[in-house]
Order: C-alpha cells, then structure tokens, then sequence
C-alpha cells in the first residue's frame, strides 16, 4: 500500500524497537479510540482511561480473553504477557497530534512480539512504513523538511551528519524558507497594489522593489550550494590507500579505524587483495580501502591484487597514497599517479615513516614528473600516529571542496537535507532569475507576478504546504515501520 493511500482515521500500532534481545522494548499506538482500545489489553483499564496526558501508568498487558465454554475470561483470569508502563498522550499534544499510547516493556523479542498481537487482537490495525510521522505531518505537527529530518537522523552515519539533521528537525530549513517566502509574498503584494490601481501612480508608484527579490534569489542559491555538503555528510565518499609494498598502507589502515583490521608484516605482498571498513574524516562518512601493494610480481595471484588496487584507485573519491619516506618517491610512484589518474581524483602523498631515522625531508608539494600535476604531501607516521590528524583534516577538505566549507558557512539557518529539497529550490531560484530579468526589461506587472506565484508554488513543496500523492509516497515510502 502507498502511503498516500493509508487509512488515517483507523487506531494504528507498531513495533518501535528493533527485534533482538534488549533491556527495552518499545510498542507505539495512535489514533482515535487509542487509549481504550489499550486498555482492553491493560490490567488497570480504569487507571489508564483516566489518565492525563504526559503521564505514565503501570501495569500489565493481558493476552485477549479465550472463550471458555461459551463465556469469556475475566481480566484476572487472563495471562499476563508483560509487565510495563504506559506512556499517554492525549491529543493534540502528541508526535501524530492523536490521542497515542506508548508501551515500555521488556525488549525480548517473543515478549515484544506478544504485546504487539495482543494489541492488534484488541483492535488496532498493523501500520504500515512512515504512518506515524505521515499522521504527524497530516496533523500539522510537522512540516516535510521536518519529517525528512526525522529519516536523515536515523541514516546518519557521523555525529556531524546527525547534528545537520537534529537542525532541520528543529525547524531550521523551514525558518529560512519562510523567510524568503515572506520577501517573495511582500513583493507580489506590491505588485498586486500596482495592478489592482493602476490610476493612482502617485500612491503605488515604486511599491514594487525588485531588491527584495535578488536577496531571497541570493540566499536560495546559498541554499543551493551547501547542498553538496550536505549530500557529502549523508553519503560519505570513497578513500583507497595506495602505494607499493611496504610503504605501510595497512598500518595506516589501522590507525584510521583505530583498530587492528589488516595484518602487517615487513613480507613484501602480504595484503593480496582489498579491505573495507568505514571510518569518520571530520564528520564526513568514508569507506577506507586498504589494497594490495603495487609492484611488478609473477605471482598470479598478487598480480590480481595490484590490478584491483588499480581498479579502486580509479574510481576512488580520494586516493592516499603512501611513500616510505625513508625510500623517497620513485619513478614508479610517479608514472602511477600520472598515467591512472591524472587530476580527476584528489589525491594525498601520504610521507610515511617521517618520524624515521635516515626520513626524507616531506616535499612541499609533490608534483608528478612534468610538473603538471601537484598535490598535498602530509608527513605522518602510521605507526606511532604522528601526523594522522592532519591528514584527516586535508582529507576532509578536498571532499569537501573549497566551496564545500565556504557555503556551509554562509548557510543562515538550515540546508537543504534531500534531492527532492534541493530540486524545488533551484526550480524556485529559476522563476526569481526570471522575473528580475523581467521588470529589469520592462516586462508587465502580471507576468512578473506569474513568476513570483510560481516560485511561492515551488517553496511549498519544500515543506508540504503543496504537494502531491506522489511526494508523500516517495518520502514515506521509504521510512521503518513504527516511525
């Protein structure tokens, strides 16, 4: 079923934790006839019926009655599933703006699984993917970009990623965009006044101000381009170590993720083929690749190693690549870099073994042998840990960009957390563009006034005020259940 399609008047419930052995166990209720049809499964119905909002109840939930030779049980002659305490909340002062009952009880699956069907035998219907926050955005408890944040918050992968997220949970994409919804409505009332009196030019002459709308296009190209950030913070990048043997590619490896993940060994060829793992360079969400040494070999077997390395370094956000400082860049560390890849992929010379005695001094820069391609070296010491922060600090600003940090900054209040968030504005940004260009050419008011409306159109299906069936289902759709 799509979400635009689910029934929101009937009582829903859902499993809110997950199904694995737990301290805690979480089963979540909304709707109308919420709370009394719990209590049909409740051991203290009258205590839970005359509860107020924003209080806890105590008791148990009961499996349903058996019908016992043409008579039902009594609640004291049901089994007891759980022990538990509800949480009540009366509407509208809910997460679904609904009257809801949160179940806390023990998290063992069978126990949790029991709750749950006792519920659903009590009356509640079984809710389907991103119901509740649906019901909370059909309530008006939550605008879209709110109800997105909510997603964004249980994807993220860095603590960085989710304080972005917690923002925009918080409201502050939809305070920026209604910011610049206020300039855009203030200018078509102007405008609305000139049309509306065209006879009096003494009064409504000048109402319409133009720069009004070249600041809320300024700051939804603002908007625009932290996009890429943001997009950077959710989906992380691809980080592949590279470098010939030896040159202390999986003690690095280990020292990014702060455990032991690769074997080392002095034996030339002993990583054979890739490692993955994640790691967080500065609240960026990175795959680490530790692959095998590059090197001309007979063995067919490391000879498949090197050309995978090869491989991934090509398709690589950012690729490390190591040189024993003590051995100095060779030859072949140059032809590598500059015959793969040339300047499409960042790239670090990682100047390991620095703290060595006999080390190199670290180049400034290091330049492939034309000259024409020149990247950071950071000298550092897998080892020891030497230099490591530093590394992952240049790391972090080439996936970035310059423009990366730059438009974070100058966000105001709130960044785009989604595609579909970032399409409207552009599409919003392109009707502005458009009547500047038109009162700049003397265009009629009305034709201004269509763009403007049109922009406004835009910006509301950034938070939901317009929307679609096909919106809802692309962004509910893809929520857990019991969220």
């Amino acid at each position: 079923m799509k979400p635009s399609e689910y029934d929101l008047d009937e009582p829903i419930v859902a499993i809110a934790t997950a199904l694995v052995p737990s301290a805690l166990g979480i089963v979540r209720t909304s709707g109308k006839g919420a709370i009394e049809l719990v209590a049909r499964a409740f051991s203290r119905p009258e205590a839970l019926r005359s509860a107020s909002g924003g209080t806890l109840v105590h008791g148990w939930v009961l499996a349903p009655a058996k019908d016992v030779a043409g008579m039902k049980q009594e609640k004291s002659e049901r089994e007891k599933i759980d022990e538990v305490v509800l949480a009540v909340y009366r509407a509208p002062k809910s997460f679904t703006g609904e009257d809801a009952v949160e179940i806390t009880g023990h998290g063992g699956p069978a126990t949790v699984l029991a709750v749950y069907r006792a519920l659903v035998a009590a009356g509640f219907r079984p809710a389907e993917r991103g119901e509740f926050s649906l019901r909370a955005f059909a309530n008006g408890k939550a605008d879209l970009t709110r109800t997105e944040a909510i997603r964004e918050i249980i994807d993220a992968k860095t603590d960085e990623a989710r304080g972005h997220a917690a923002d925009r949970l918080a409201g502050s994409l939809s305070a920026e965009i209604g910011e610049i919804k206020a300039m855009i409505t203030r200018v078509l009332a102007a405008i609305g006044v000139e049309i509306e009196y065209p006879e009096d030019e003494e009064t409504t002459h000048g109402a319409f101000d133009s720069s009004l709308v070249e600041e809320a296009s300024a700051r939804l190209r603002v908007l625009e381009s932290a996009w890429a950030v943001e997009k950077m913070y959710q989906d992380g990048a691809r980080v592949v170590l590279a470098g010939k043997t030896n040159a202390g590619k999986s003690s690095l490896f280990n020292a990014l993720l702060k455990e032991d993940r690769a074997i080392v060994s002095d034996v030339h060829g002993t990583t054979r083929d890739w490692l993955e793992s994640t790691a967080d360079f500065a609240g960026i969400p990175v795959r680490v690749f530790d692959t095998a040494g590059l090197r001309e070999t007979t063995d067919l077997v490391e000879a498949e190693g090197v050309d995978r390395s090869r491989s991934l370094a090509g398709h690589a956000d950012l690729v490390l690549y190591l040189v024993d400082a003590t051995a100095g860049l060779s030859a072949d560390d140059s032809e590598f870099l500059e015959r793969a890849y040339g300047d499409k992929t960042a790239i670090i010379l990682v100047w390991n073994k620095a703290d060595k005695t006999g080390a190199l001094p670290t180049p400034a820069i290091f330049s492939a042998q034309d000259g024409a391609i020149a990247y950071s070296a950071i000298p550092c010491s897998a080892k020891t840990g030497a230099g490591i922060e530093a590394l992952v600090a240049e790391a972090a600003r080439l996936l970035m960009g310059d423009k990366g940090e730059r438009d974070l900054r100058n966000v105001r209040s709130g960044a785009p957390g989604s595609e579909r968030q970032k399409i409207a504005i552009e599409t919003a940004n392109a009707f502005l563009v458009h009547a500047i260009a038109a009162a700049t050419q003397g265009f009629p008011k009305d034709a201004i006034e269509q763009d403007l409306e049109e922009a406004l159109s835009a910006l509301g299906e950034i938070t939901g005020e317009v929307t679609s069936s096909d919106i809802l289902d692309a962004i509910f759709s893809g929520f857990c259940v019991g969220k």
